[in-house]
């Protein structure tokens, strides 16, 4: 029926834009970051596959590099940053990443 082909066009430009304004506001965050947060990585919220997929272009387009952690579709984040190996490798195994705890443990070996 058309009136269901229509409902189905009106969706279909919906998501777009809002995936099109979801992208302009990660260009924002992420030139922000760059800009003027001094950080040497940023954590995002969790989000869905499409989201992080948006956000992982964006980061890629900046020069950054990008990785999702999480094992829980709904509660996988991204996070943006020139990790060293340990640091990646923690994310990996779930935990926080903590310098010192590196360090010491470089110390002890």
């Amino acid at each position: 029926p058309p009136e269901q082909a229509a409902r189905v066009k009106k969706l279909q430009e919906q998501e777009k834009r809002q995936k099109v304004e979801f992208r302009k506001r990660m260009e924002q965050e992420v030139s922000q970051f760059i800009q003027a947060s001094g950080e040497p990585r940023r954590r995002f919220q969790p989000m869905n596959k499409i989201e992080r997929s948006i956000l992982h272009d964006v980061a890629e387009v900046a020069g950054l590099t990008s990785f999702s952690f999480g094992d829980d579709e709904d509660s996988r984040y991204v996070m943006e940053f020139a990790p060293s190996d340990e640091e990646l490798e923690a994310y990996r195994r779930g935990e926080e990443w903590d310098p010192a705890r590196a360090e010491e443990r470089r110390r002890l070996r």
